[in-house]
This record gives C-alpha cells, structure tokens and sequence, in this order.
C-alpha cells in the first residue's frame, strides 16, 4: 500500500515539491553559510518525493543551536515551502481519493519549517532506541 501511495504522491505533489526543495538548497549552498541549510532541504526534499513509509523524529543531541537556526532557516525558506505544502494540500483535498495525500500535506508543514534537529526515518524504526 505505500508504494502505490507513493506512486500517486510522486505524480500529483511529491515531485513537484522536490523540486521546491531543490531549488531552495541550491540557493542556499551559494554561501559556505548556507551549506548546513541547503544541505537539511535537499535531506527534507528527498523526504517529500517519497513520504509514505517514512517518519521523522528529533535528535536527542540536537540542542539550542538548532533552535537558532531553524529561525534562520524559517525566513530564509521555511515559510514559502510550508506555503507550498498547505497549497498542495488543499488542492489534493478536493477529491476523496486525494484526501489521505492532502494530508500527508499537512503533516509535512512542521518539518518544512522546522527541519534541523530532524532525522528521517523508517517508520518501524521510529520508536525504537537508537542511542
């Protein structure tokens, strides 16, 4: 079931999302600054072409800094790709079929926003403990 999920996912937002994501990361590793940055959307990128069957959790060794530049990271692109996902969102929800992808949507804002301090990982692996 996730990979036929998938395949539609692809098709109607997934890559169309990527490829926002793309964008914003090639723009941001312009700088040596914005490599840690480019590098969490093309991360978070991959992550929005093939979502089903993938989760993400946050890091226990992630601390302040994280928080600090998730701020930064929510000027400098957090806001217009979770713009994206709430657009892509809506329009998936018009028919009954593209509901469970529009919210898929929607569960992707907050990692949109906010993605350092997140990992992406299987689902069975979610709840697991890693350290």
């Amino acid at each position: 079931m996730k990979t036929i999920l998938n395949l539609i996912w692809l098709v109607f937002s997934g890559f169309w999302l990527f490829l926002g994501y793309l964008v914003a990361g090639l723009l941001l590793c312009v700088t040596i600054i914005g490599i840690p940055f480019g590098v969490a959307a093309f991360r978070i990128g991959v992550y929005a072409l093939w979502p089903f069957g993938y989760t993400t959790v946050e890091r226990r060794d992630a601390g302040a800094p994280s928080f600090v530049v998730n701020v930064l990271w929510l000027i400098l692109a957090g806001w217009w790709l979770a713009l994206g996902h709430i657009l892509t969102g809506l329009a998936l929800c018009v028919t009954i079929i593209g509901i469970p992808l529009g919210i898929a949507n929607f569960k992707l804002i907050p990692v949109s926003l906010f993605p350092l301090g997140r990992e992406v990982v299987r689902t069975d692996q979610a709840f697991t403990d890693r350290w």
